[in-house]
């Protein structure tokens, strides 16, 4: 084989191995674009994450504690960010994507921000709210942080579940006190917890 053979080989090689390469490609970026469009379209919140210099085995804890809590961590270029979200038609302001631009979703509309703000404490120069999307709509870097200081399902059930104990029990008391009351022949007076019951 002469030298003009063996350069035409490997010229060969290397454009058959530079189409594969791109049909990698382009099936990649047609999987990352129907993952974007699925979770994006189910997603109650998307939060636009900025992380910087993460390192390897802090990513992978974020990714941990966001699944556990039933979020979706997803890092993709944002020219197909942007492509999926101009189809979806968000309205209001597309905050700027500073940095590296990774997505948080889910279907609870708090979880996502939160998730990603309580990471942030700990990493405060490589993890930020950037923004994100909330019932279709665009929110800015301010209202996505204010959204992650709602106390989460659980904290505001058992707030919840309290009050309606603290409830219960200052009727008990009340009607308690008019049981009294009778027993004793003296005149019902009504009571702050439950007025009600003195007009019974």
């Amino acid at each position: 084989m002469g030298v003009l053979d063996i350069v035409d080989a490997l010229v060969d090689f290397f454009i058959h191995s530079f189409r594969r390469f791109m049909a990698i490609s382009k099936q990649k970026k047609v999987d990352i674009l129907s993952t974007l469009d699925a979770g994006i379209k189910d997603a109650e919140t998307v939060v636009f994450v900025n992380f910087h210099k993460l390192p390897g085995k802090d990513m992978t804890q974020l990714r941990k504690e966001l699944r556990e809590s039933g979020v979706t961590y997803f890092v993709a270029k944002k020219t197909l960010v942007r492509r999926v979200l101009d189809a979806k038609k968000v309205t209001g302001t597309q905050p700027a994507f500073d940095g590296e631009l990774a997505l948080a979703w889910s279907k609870d509309p708090i979880a996502p921000a939160k998730g990603v703000f309580e990471f942030a404490k700990t990493h405060k120069e490589q993890v930020s709210l950037m923004g994100g999307v909330y019932q279709g709509a665009y929110m800015s870097k301010e209202e996505i942080t204010e959204l992650a200081s709602i106390p989460g399902r659980e904290v505001l059930l058992g707030q919840f579940v309290g009050m309606l104990n603290e409830s219960i029990t200052r009727v008990v008391r009340a009607m308690s006190e008019r049981a009294k009351q009778m027993e004793g022949g003296a005149p019902v007076v009504a009571t702050e917890a439950a007025p009600e019951l003195a007009a019974a």
